[in-house]
């Protein structure tokens, strides 16, 4: 069940309201395990979109995997003109609003989504799969293919992870997936541990750069961009 929100942790009236709202979502975030005992179901999202597209426009997708097959079992998706501008650091408040959307239309729910973004590896520690994780009501993991802060450089083999440290505290873990390949950067989103949510990634990836869940969050996103 999507739990009660307040009306400015979707909808800011501007930049002073969403590093409020921000502040807030923070406060809330249980970076601690809270899981079926079993995950048979992983969710991807992804949003795609044009940062100078005229039209303002956002393709948010939601989808749900078979932990084991990886075979699709639901996928919804969304496009929608914008209502936040696009500011670094804010784009959770562009974006969730459309994978809102999709989760109200997804037919089979997912046990933790895994989100194409930041979580707590984020400035006010509180990225995209934070925000979604609480607007939802369910476990997410962050997992970002570039930092916006943050350091930490793992060895070159598949598995390799280095500590993501940001003014002197940890927020995440930088993770080789492959080798030869840039690591992914894992960070809690909500209701899932850093050493859980490094192990999921990791088992997701299935050889690739990137989990299968987000890859075919992608595919789904990038396909509603074209057909919008």
């Amino acid at each position: 069940m999507v739990p009660d929100l307040p009306p400015h942790w979707l909808h800011p009236p501007d930049i002073a309201a969403a590093r409020a709202a921000q502040a807030e979502m923070a406060a809330c975030i249980v970076a601690e395990d809270d899981l079926p005992a079993r995950i048979a179901r992983l969710g991807g999202a992804d949003v795609s979109n044009t940062r100078f597209d005229p039209g303002k426009r956002v393709h948010a997708a939601l989808v749900t995997l078979d932990a084991a097959t990886d075979a699709v079992l639901a996928t919804a998706a969304e496009s929608r003109r914008a209502d936040f501008p696009y500011v670094p650091g804010y784009l959770g408040f562009r974006e969730v609003p459309a994978l809102h959307a999709c989760w109200r239309r997804l037919a089979v729910r997912p046990d933790v989504i895994l989100v194409d973004g930041q979580g707590m590896a984020h400035p006010r520690g509180v990225g995209l799969a934070c925000q979604l994780g609480l607007v939802l009501g369910v476990p997410t993991i962050g997992v970002a293919k570039s930092l916006l802060v943050g350091e930490g450089e793992p060895g070159p083999d598949p598995g390799d992870t280095a500590p993501l440290l940001w003014k002197g505290r940890r927020i995440g873990t930088a993770l080789r997936t492959r080798r030869g390949a840039r690591p992914v950067y894992v960070s809690v989103g909500h209701r899932v541990s850093l050493e859980t949510a490094t192990c999921i990634v990791l088992a997701s990836t299935r050889g690739r750069r990137l989990p299968t869940p987000i890859r075919a969050a992608h595919d789904a996103a990038n396909a509603a961009r074209l057909q919008g």
